[in-house]
């Protein structure tokens, strides 16, 4: 095979499992737009609240990311080496572990409710609306846990288009019961709230039903096998740790950003949530790199892996000079749509510009960071964005100090991106990740 239809192919097979898992992916910043957009109108301190209140849920949420990227890896090894039925039952295991984690998450997610919106710095004005959303947004944890491992388990077997038409649905739904909530009921914060969590368990209720047909086809258990559950965690350990040092950054940049002041948080606000759909749309190619290096590995084929690997960095890196130049030309659309408060659109302009700067880095990161998890290679992961997180951590914290304001900020979390390319560039160099077998050794 010649080295442009190797390529050619490669084109079709990131493209064919990239171009839905987009739609899936933009799903989850989607519905935080949508939800910034319509609590954007109620005023500031409400958009604060939500600020603070989404980046504590997607803390804890995002931690168990785990659960969709270490079950995609899991089960498309096994669907290389053929074993269908093995990789089913991989993916009801994840599933049983994510319900677990969940009980135990939406309890403490509901109770801790006004320390993390302390802890996050929100204002007098902004904590209880912080509060409201936290506490009404706990009962969706369970959903939410439950679709990242559902999704992990349906990536796994190559199909990321039914992500999308549940992605679909969901938004779909979340957006009118909000408006409907929100403005129809008059319930405010609280009507958001309650709109994205009736959302999300319609979602978890699909996608069950298409992971318990799958099992039943292939004649896999859908028992609760405690073995099988141990396995699923301890496969995502590392990840947990990769994932809570990411969000670690994240916090830290909304809480510093909060002791801004309230205008400085609703920018800041904007920002992450243009900032998350970009960073999501580039993460479809990582998802599609997760499924097909798992798959390539899992049939022994590591050439195979590495050329798709070369071909997905090329796709990343062109797609972020793409969103980056495209982030900069929509800036005066922003503000208008998110918030009515001139000083937050003031602010935000320049800001968003720098948000846009490293987007082609940013393509190369989601991509690399994909691809070892495709591998299996969960412990580098685990290091280096511990790494990542002691650069940025003293830099980040320095602003305040320093009499920095967010645009200081802004350029504290380029120098983030900047410090995990170094580190993945250099793992994927080496080899030492193209570990081939149905499991992991």
């Amino acid at each position: 095979m010649t080295s442009s239809t190797t390529r050619r192919s490669h084109d079709r097979e990131i493209l064919a499992l990239a171009v839905p898992a987009f739609g899936a992916l933009v799903a989850e910043p989607l519905f935080l737009m949508a939800d910034s957009a319509i609590v954007g109108h109620l005023g500031t301190a409400q958009l604060a609240g939500l600020g603070i209140a989404s980046a504590a849920l997607t803390t804890v949420i995002g931690a168990c990311v785990f659960l969709a990227y270490a079950t995609t890896a899991a089960v498309a090894r096994r669907i290389g080496a053929g074993d269908r039925r093995a990789a089913v039952q991989q993916g009801v295991d994840g599933i049983w572990l994510a319900l677990l984690l969940s009980t135990v998450l939406a309890a403490l997610t509901a109770a801790l409710a006004p320390q993390a919106a302390d802890l996050l710095g929100a204002s007098p004005t902004a904590a209880p609306y912080a509060v409201t959303y936290l506490r009404i947004s706990a009962l969706g944890v369970p959903a939410m846990l439950t679709v990242l491992a559902a999704t992990g388990v349906l990536r796994g077997f190559q199909d990321t288009r039914t992500p999308l038409l549940v992605a679909v649905g969901g938004f779909t739904a979340n957006l009118f019961l909000n408006l409907g909530l929100v403005y129809g009921a008059g319930l405010g914060v609280a009507g958001s709230a309650w709109g994205t969590v009736l959302a999300q368990n319609a979602m978890a209720a699909a996608y069950l039903v298409v992971v318990v047909r799958g099992a039943r086809r292939e004649g896999a258990s859908l028992r609760p096998d405690a073995p099988g559950i141990r396995a699923s965690a301890r496969a995502g350990g590392p990840l947990l740790v990769r994932t809570l040092s990411l969000r670690a950054v994240l916090l830290i940049a909304t809480a510093v950003a909060a002791g801004l002041g309230d205008t400085a948080i609703a920018a800041h606000q904007i920002t992450m949530t243009v900032w998350s759909f970009v960073a999501f749309a580039l993460d479809a190619i990582a998802i599609a790199g997760q499924a097909i290096i798992g798959r390539y590995l899992g049939a022994g084929d590591a050439p195979g892996a590495r050329a798709a690997t070369r071909r997905m960095v090329e796709w990343g890196i062109g797609a972020g000079l793409l969103l980056g130049l495209l982030m900069v030309l929509a800036r005066p659309l922003y503000g208008p749509l998110f918030t009515a408060d001139p000083a937050v659109r003031d602010l935000l302009s320049g800001v968003l510009l720098l948000a846009a700067l490293t987007q082609p880095v940013g393509g190369l990161v989601f991509v690399l960071d994909g691809v070892l998890m495709g591998a299996g290679d969960g412990g580098y992961l685990a290091w280096a964005m511990l790494g990542t997180l002691l650069v940025f951590g003293p830099v980040a914290l320095a602003v305040p100090a320093a009499g920095g304001g967010l645009v200081a900020l802004w350029w504290a979390m380029n120098l983030f991106m900047l410090t995990r390319a170094v580190f993945l560039t250099a793992r994927v160099r080496t080899g030492r990740w193209l570990v081939t077998g149905a499991v992991r050794a």
